[in-house]
């Protein structure tokens, strides 16, 4: 088993609002309807969301395998929220040995978590090291892009000030020309062990603090971290389409891994600045057109600009009325999976100014007009 120690703590069922009974399908329901309700790019800002969106995550991880939800369901049962108190064999309800895994169960399960012996265990003795690859942090930073490099696309470099692998020593921590060496106290493994009886639990070595080594002649530039903080450039393409607010995920570019670990993502958060004459509304760009009043009457064919700047031309039925909205098909944004359309607003320009010629054309078609647009009838 691969259980984590939060399981003991969490009820993911309670987590996704569905009952423990709960058929694949509706835990799968459950999941979809809660991670739209506070997916991060619904809610831009707001913490509360993305970490109840995180906690939805993690539920469906387990309870959306199989495989995994099973061993869970073990854990709850017979762990510290499934009746501890109450079974066989003393006070505290437990008869098993953790570090007795011939059978598997528990046995693998608690050993998981504390670092005693199982089947997957490794290190002298059979028990867990403590010193095995860890994944480097996840790091976030912002960047902000115009309007017409959030629709298309921007090749770009993002300039950091980061922990990375030392570049004195490699990461190794002690001085070039010099190595670590095993620690004497727990013979390498990183943790020591507790037996209290029916149990066998482990904990970090005091000497080395779980490292498993000692280095007697650190590194003078990292001074036995292995890591130092630098600037650094991390040169990425943003995808055609990105949204305002939107964060995008580089894996492996974030803070180094320990141990060989692998290294955490980069999280990029975007601002997008706005245009001053396109907006957007999904992948659709929104545009006002003027247009003249004979050309709404009338009707006729006006140029429409579009992001690329060629413009595209759009005919208007007579009798176009201003406010109206006309979709030019296939020219907005471009993603992967769908382009979009341009939706243009026509307005009637109404001028201000008129000489004499066209004030006695306006007399004339006043004269001539026998439509009252206010009367009801």
């Amino acid at each position: 088993m691969n259980a984590q120690r939060e399981w003991f703590e969490k009820d993911y069922y309670k987590t996704l609002g569905v009952d423990e009974g709960a058929s694949s399908k509706e835990i799968t329901k459950a999941y979809r309807k809660l991670a739209r309700e506070f997916h991060p790019d619904k809610n831009p800002g707001d913490d509360v969301a993305e970490d109840r969106f995180k906690e939805v995550s993690a539920a469906y991880d387990v309870l959306g395998d199989d495989d995994r939800r099973e061993e869970y369901d073990e854990v709850r049962r017979v762990g510290p929220m499934g009746g501890a108190g109450g079974a066989p064999g003393g006070p505290g309800g437990f008869t098993f040995n953790v570090g007795d895994t011939r059978g598997g169960g528990l046995g693998d399960v608690l050993g998981d978590m504390f670092g005693r012996g199982g089947r997957s265990g490794y290190g002298q003795g059979g028990g867990r090291s403590g010193v095995g690859p860890r994944r480097g942090a996840d790091l976030e930073t912002h960047l902000t892009i115009d309007f017409a490099d959030a629709a298309h696309g921007i090749t770009t470099a993002l300039h950091l000030t980061t922990d990375a692998q030392c570049s004195t020593c490699g990461g190794v921590g002690a001085r070039p020309g010099t190595m670590p060496r095993a620690c004497g106290h727990c013979g390498g493994r990183g943790v020591v062990d507790d037996n209290q009886g029916m149990f066998s639990f482990s904990s970090p070595c005091p000497a080395c603090q779980g490292q498993g080594s000692v280095i007697d002649d650190p590194c003078p530039t990292c001074r036995g971290a292995g890591i130092e903080q630098r600037p650094r450039e991390v040169k990425t393409r943003i995808p055609a389409g990105v949204r305002d607010g939107q964060t995008i995920r580089l894996k492996g570019r974030g803070g180094p891994g320990r141990n060989g670990g692998p290294a955490g993502d980069l999280l990029v958060n975007l601002t997008v600045r706005p245009h001053d004459r396109f907006g957007r509304k999904g992948d659709d760009l929104t545009v006002r057109v003027p247009v003249t009043f004979v050309e709404a009457v009338l009707g006729g064919e006006i140029e429409v600009p579009t992001l690329d700047g060629d413009g595209v031309t759009l005919r208007l039925k007579a009798g176009t009325q201003s406010g109206s909205r006309h979709r030019v098909k296939r020219r907005g944004i471009e993603t992967k999976r769908h382009t979009g359309d341009v939706i243009v607003t026509v307005e009637v320009d109404v001028p201000t100014e008129v000489n004499d010629e066209q004030r006695a054309a306006i007399d004339d078609l006043a004269r001539a007009t026998t439509i009252d647009p206010r009367k009801t009838t």
